[in-house]
């Protein structure tokens, strides 16, 4: 299996688009900061030094910082991911 390894930086309001890991995997090992992490369908998770997410094969999600806070992590990724849609203001505003 082949996966790749980054270290991961956001800043406050930033996010990445939803996407989904095709054929493979994403772990993410948060080391620092505040951010969010949401499953389509499901609500965000909170996440700080310490929380690791695993997603799964074919699972739309996306990840990024808090509004007022820089998010770090590590992502151990395996498979081709498939990028999508931003995440709209109005739904991150909300968090």
């Amino acid at each position: 299996m082949n996966a790749g390894v980054g270290n991961v930086t956001f800043e406050p309001g930033c996010r990445n688009n939803w996407h989904i890991h095709q054929g493979g995997f994403q772990i993410l090992l948060v080391t620092g900061g505040e951010g969010w992490y949401q499953e389509e369908g499901k609500a965000a998770q909170f996440l700080k030094a310490g929380d690791v997410i695993v997603t799964y094969d074919g699972v739309k999600h996306w990840h990024g910082a808090t509004k007022d806070s820089w998010f770090t992590h590590i992502a151990i990724t395996a498979g081709k991911p498939e990028w999508l849609e931003p995440v709209d203001d109005k739904t991150y505003n909300k968090l």
